[in-house]
């Protein structure tokens, strides 16, 4: 009981608590990863598009943007943004006759860093769902005179969401685990604020611990969120045996 007890005055909220700055951390990393995957839907339904082309040279620069962006490490990226942010911003800065460093924003790299990663997968997840999609559904709206909007608007989008939902839950997981790699840019999300805890502390074991705890914690609502969604697009199809 006494162990505990110590444990649980170290991650509480109490005057020597890290309870309140753990929950901080971890909404932070659920921000960010909610932010990248936003970005990664955004940009991977572009690559799609680009997939699905019936321009050759749109096809090779996707297939040529997936090739690469899965076969990159995912630390390289985000040194990539960084450090190529930051350039970039200290050569505007001198526009203006400033010669400092300017750092880029770490939540900002964090974003699209993880945007540009997640959406390599998800274009496949969407060219995927698309794939499935029978194709008498798109000739029958085709042959009532439905425009190419309104056709992809209420025909297309709602049956691509709803087979790309199942990878798209898998993706998110590694954009969530992803995300703790953004530590290594100063953003304070749950992986750093647990190091900078147990570097405190001297106490690694219980703030990793915690950490794994949390992580699990959202992994499993965002479990029951996407099967809530998945269930909410199946509703009026039949179930094959």
């Amino acid at each position: 009981m006494e162990l505990i007890d110590r444990y649980l005055a170290l991650v509480g909220f109490g005057e020597t608590g890290w309870g309140a700055l753990l929950l901080s951390a971890s909404a932070m990393t659920l921000g960010v990863s909610v932010c990248g995957f936003l970005t990664g839907t955004l940009l991977g339904s572009v690559v799609t598009f680009m997939k699905l082309s019936r321009y050759i040279v749109l096809r090779w620069l996707a297939d040529g943007y997936t090739t690469v962006l899965r076969g990159v490490p995912d630390l390289l990226v985000i040194y990539l943004f960084y450090f190529g942010g930051s350039a970039f911003l200290g050569s505007l800065g001198g526009l203006f006759g400033y010669e400092g460093f300017i750092g880029m924003p770490a939540f900002l790299t964090g974003t699209l860093a993880l945007g540009v990663v997640s959406a390599a997968y998800q274009s496949e997840v969407f060219r995927g769902a698309f794939k499935s999609v029978a194709g008498g559904e798109l000739e029958a709206a085709s042959a009532v005179g439905m425009r190419p909007w309104p056709k992809f608007r209420r025909i297309v989008a709602p049956l691509v969401l709803r087979y790309a939902i199942p990878g798209l839950g898998n993706t998110w997981q590694l954009v969530l685990k992803e995300s703790a790699l953004i530590s290594i840019t100063g953003l304070v999300e749950l992986l750093r604020q647990s190091q900078i805890a147990a570097g405190s502390t001297r106490r690694p074991f219980e703030f990793y611990l915690t950490a794994i705890v949390l992580y699990l914690v959202i992994t499993w609502a965002s479990s029951i969120a996407f099967r809530h969604l998945e269930a909410r697009t199946m509703r009026g199809t039949r179930s094959s045996l």
